[in-house]
């Protein structure tokens, strides 16, 4: 029986174990086409590995708020809250402590995320019986608040912020980049495989349907505040853990983490690859983010007087390919081929010839 299941697990996620395998090899791979060293300090495939680690940190907070918004219907405009102090909570242990490096990252780790857990907790208790706008506005004046505290705090520089010094050498992006790739990989499918069991659990199953009517969930006995205040206290976990690895990866922290971009980016990602799906938000990540880095300090020579920088013009880019998917995509990149491959097989369903049940005469 336990052979039959693994085996039957295996086929149902051959495409994720193959694309994991790919991920896995991926520096080495890079390293092999751009004849780099992918365990060297410089190069190709480095740069290669710091990109695909950014990735995976913004495809983490596009999981996180799919959660909240995709697979729960709540919205909120203050997820950068919990993304931007789960990096200050780390940073502060790592920097201020005085601890040595190992015990004060586990400290930060664990008091990061835990401290966002409970703050999102509180947070929920007080806004989550507002609905709609009210919400979202309510969530979005709690995180500029913090915004505008932590840009004051002598202790963390105000704006200016300040770097991370003390990092243990084993999680150090700079001394050993092919390492910490590998922790945010890991951590990255930890939160995929976190999100799809949740979904697929009966807590998932009241999820779904408190998001698609909330009332009618009510009315057959759903206490639907404690099922809100749980997904927003787990997106607000996960949201913080991607803060700590954009922490690290940069060895930096400053007010900015907190500012409304790292909620609206996770938005559009979560929209342009679908809301609601799985892997819609990574793909949504992993498309804006390569983009960015591969378009712009591109620019297009039409002629001689005639040259676009699509640098400087970016934002409008994005603009335009968010409306062009929008459009093209309403359900999302993912939502809309699911549709549509739904649609494909109630066709063939309804074109294929009805078959007469052994019991029944053929017609004269």
């Amino acid at each position: 029986m336990t052979g039959s299941r693994l085996r039957t697990t295996l086929q149902t996620n051959l495409v994720l174990l193959i694309i994991l395998a790919l991920l896995i090899l991926l520096p080495f791979i890079i390293g092999w086409l751009t004849g780099s060293d992918p365990l060297a300090t410089r190069g190709a495939s480095m740069n290669w590995q710091g990109n695909i680690i950014e990735v995976y940190i913004l495809a983490i907070l596009a999981m996180s708020y799919n959660l909240l918004f995709g697979f729960s219907g709540v919205i909120s405009f203050g997820h950068a809250l919990f993304f931007g102090l789960g990096g200050y909570i780390l940073g502060i242990s790592v920097q201020f402590t005085g601890l040595s490096g190992d015990v004060g990252m586990i400290v930060g780790v664990v008091g990061a995320v835990l401290i966002c857990g409970i703050l999102s907790l509180l947070i929920g208790l007080a806004s989550l019986r507002l609905r709609g706008v009210y919400f979202a506005v309510f969530t979005l004046a709690v995180a500029e608040m913090v915004y505008i505290y932590l840009g004051r705090l002598p202790l963390t520089r105000g704006e200016d912020g300040f770097s991370l010094n003390n990092l243990p050498a084993w999680i150090n992006p700079i001394g050993d980049r092919i390492n910490y790739y590998y922790i945010a990989l890991a951590l990255f499918v930890l939160t995929f495989v976190f999100i799809r069991r949740l979904m697929f659990s009966p807590t998932g199953a009241v999820l779904l349907a408190m998001r698609e009517n909330e009332e009618r969930a009510k009315t057959i006995g759903y206490n639907t505040l404690y099922f809100k205040l749980f997904a927003f206290t787990a997106a607000g976990m996960l949201a913080a853990l991607a803060g700590i690895l954009q922490v690290v990866f940069n060895k930096k922290v400053g007010p900015e983490l907190l500012s409304v971009a790292y909620t609206i980016d996770p938005l559009l990602m979560t929209i342009i690859g679908g809301a609601g799906t799985f892997v819609g938000p990574i793909i949504g990540a992993s498309g804006l983010h390569l983009a960015d880095r591969l378009l712009r300090d591109r620019t297009i020579a039409f002629s001689e007087t005639l040259v676009v920088d699509i640098g400087a013009s970016w934002t409008l880019i994005l603009g335009m390919i968010f409306i062009l998917v929008v459009m093209v995509f309403p359900q999302g990149i993912v939502g809309t081929w699911h549709r549509w491959r739904a649609r494909q097989r109630k066709g063939d369903t309804a074109a294929a010839p009805t078959k007469l049940k052994p019991t029944e005469k053929q017609p004269t």
